[in-house]
């Protein structure tokens, strides 16, 4: 028994090992996958306007970020920055005048593990694709970090090791509801019709009505006659 007693230590200690690495590694993966830049909506109606915001929680390495300096995909219509008391903000133009990138740099530089966000409104057209990119590079006190990599066809973008946030622009909703609203309406109006033209043509009752009209002319008579006797 005494023989035993350390292999049978040794296993357990093996086996805790074991399982504290895996929960650790299975910990650290989903915290690795999610440290990245990401955007919120991701997705975005064609012809449409929203507001971006591209948010972060943690530097480069161990080291506080300093800004931000996204990179605009072409088939944007407009782009205007949110003013942020937290942020610089420098705008970038191409030969066309629209703007081609704009750069955030913090006030205070945004410790690690801390989340840091910047927003901007942008409005797209019928001729919008149907994707949009945004890279972005991240500069810290020491060093940066490039988020530009683009899934490709089938490839899972959570697992490129630097992705660069994409928005999905689905195709703008058709005029369908409206139609069917009109033609609700329009089925309203001649069921009325038909039943005001239905009630018009039907005798009995028109009997009806004309003999309810003379008995409530006939009680109102009786009631002044009955008052006047009294007085």
């Amino acid at each position: 028994m005494s023989r035993n007693t350390p292999s049978r230590t040794r296993r357990t200690v093996l086996a805790t090992t074991g399982l504290l690495s895996g929960a650790l590694l299975a910990l650290a993966v989903p915290a690795m996958a999610s440290a990245h830049v990401g955007v919120s909506p991701d997705e975005l109606v064609a012809g449409d306007h929203g507001v971006l915001t591209f948010s972060f929680s943690h530097g480069c390495e161990n080291s506080p970020t300093t800004a931000l300096r996204i990179t605009m995909p072409e088939g944007l219509a407009s782009v205007a920055p949110t003013m942020d008391g937290d942020w610089n903000i420098e705008v970038e133009r191409g030969d066309d005048g629209l703007v081609s990138a704009v750069t955030y740099t913090a006030v205070t530089p945004v410790p690690n593990d801390l989340r840091g966000a910047v927003s901007m409104s942008v409005g797209l057209d019928e001729s919008t694709p149907d994707t949009l990119a945004f890279p972005v590079v991240q500069e810290c006190v020491e060093g940066s970090t490039e988020w530009t990599q683009l899934a490709e066809n089938g490839e899972d973008p959570h697992s490129l090791d630097a992705p660069a946030p994409v928005v999905s622009v689905t195709e703008a909703a058709t005029s369908g509801h409206g139609d069917h609203e009109a033609a609700d309406d329009h089925e309203a109006a001649e069921t009325t019709e038909e039943s005001t033209q239905a009630a018009a043509s039907d005798p009995v009752g028109i009997a009806l009505g004309a003999g309810g009209l003379a008995a409530g002319v006939a009680a109102l008579v009786v009631a002044v006659l009955a008052y006047r006797r009294k007085a």
